[in-house]
């Protein structure tokens, strides 16, 4: 009893279809010329298909919906893909100039010295509080020997202090162990640049009495024979006379970040005929 009192309607529309039907077909089958009857069984079947026809129309058109959204779905996976390969290429271009701008640097200070230089990359790195060290990807199998001076744009980085064959470890400017006999570019001053590790660099032993300005340029001296006269250090970028002792308080701000360190020059030689 349930089910007929929630599907009467359906019941009713269903009975009445199917008896305009039967109509039809008797009237089709028996027609004697009047159509009179005829054509009161096609008004009322008339309303009856329509509704067929609206519902058989709109269980076509979701079908097509579907059919184009599933279509849709799959165009856009493969254009995000396509984008994604696209970012990926853009991304190794971008790489790729970065990497070809820092070797036209490195290539125009080679140009700069008079000296034979042997290209290496990093490799790694020890930045701990007392030690600043990289490595490099190139030993004595390439010529590469303790002592050398290790330069990077614009300017000298360190040394070598271990090498084997295919690996070398470069002890940076900033490393509290390291000691470079240093010139002020203006006023030809000497004294000792020393590392102080993430506070770059201390100039040592210049007397109260010089002339130092913030600003001021420090190259290498050529004291010691192990680093060459001339290669840039940093810059002054702090200047204390204190009230003891004889010598300034100088700080120097290298001119190489050593955070960015990728790829570097090892001071191999002097060229010959360069004297």
């Amino acid at each position: 009893m349930f089910f007929l009192r929630n599907y009467k309607t359906v019941i009713f529309v269903a009975v009445l279809l199917i008896i305009a039907l039967v109509m039809l077909s008797y009237s089709v089958k028996y027609d004697t010329g009047g159509g009179f009857f005829r054509k009161i069984v096609l008004e009322a079947t008339a309303p009856v298909q329509k509704v067929l026809s609206i519902s058989v129309k709109s269980v076509s058109d979701a079908w097509l919906r579907y059919i184009f959204l599933v279509g849709l779905e799959e165009e856009n996976k493969n254009l995000n893909k396509k984008i994604n390969e696209i970012k990926a290429e853009l991304v190794l271009y971008q790489e790729g100039y970065l990497e070809a701008q820092r070797l036209s640097k490195l290539l125009a200070l080679r140009d700069d010295y008079n000296y034979r230089f042997i290209s290496a990359r990093v490799i790694g790195s020890e930045q701990a509080a007392l030690s600043k060290t990289i490595l490099i990807n190139k030993g004595t199998a390439h010529g590469l020997k303790i002592g050398m001076p290790v330069m990077a744009t614009p300017g000298l980085i360190g040394r070598l202090i271990d090498v084997s064959w295919h690996v070398s470890k470069v002890l940076l400017l900033i490393d509290e162990n390291n000691n470079i006999g240093a010139i002020l570019q203006r006023t030809r001053t000497q004294g000792i640049v020393s590392g102080a590790g993430s506070r770059g660099c201390i100039l040592k032993y210049i007397y109260k009495n010089q002339d130092v300005k913030e600003g001021d340029s420090v190259i290498s001296s050529g004291m010691g024979g192990i680093f060459p006269k001339g290669l840039l250090i940093g810059k002054v970028s702090y200047v204390l006379k204190q009230d003891a002792g004889l010598f300034l308080k100088i700080n120097v701000a290298p001119f190489v970040d050593f955070t960015k360190l990728e790829e570097v020059l090892v001071l191999a030689s002097e060229e010959p005929g360069s004297k």
